[in-house]
């Protein structure tokens, strides 16, 4: 039995294929999320040895931080965009992908600058 349950009640239904496009697009957000998760608890949990404990546990809580707001925002985003689609307006600007780029840039450089150190 299909049911045709939706949130949205505004608007008019888009073309599907840009409501799975939007879909696809939080799936892939939300595998970003869950990786970084998974990420900083695995550099909790072994980092120790390749860094000093300190850099793993700070590294850890930004990976496992940011994680979880990619999370919420990647939900936001969906649906803030899913309500664009269904109105006709201009989608929303991806800020979590600059975001995410620099927190990227800033564990990787703090890893690299520490396994150096360490040797």
């Amino acid at each position: 039995m299909t049911s045709n349950w939706t949130p949205f009640t505004d608007g008019e239904d888009p073309d599907p294929r840009f409501t799975l496009a939007n879909e696809r697009t939080y799936l892939a957000w939300s595998r970003t999320a869950t990786a970084l998760l998974a990420a900083g608890i695995g550099l909790q949990v072994v980092g120790g040895t390749v860094v000093s404990p300190l850099i793993a546990t700070v590294l850890s809580a930004v990976l496992l931080v940011s994680g979880g707001v990619l999370a919420v925002t990647s939900l936001v985003h969906w649906v803030i965009a899913e309500r664009a689609l269904r109105l006709g307006r201009r989608l929303p600007t991806p800020v979590m992908a600059p975001v995410l780029g620099v927190v990227l840039v800033v564990c990787a450089t703090a890893l690299i600058v520490e396994v150096i150190r360490m040797r």
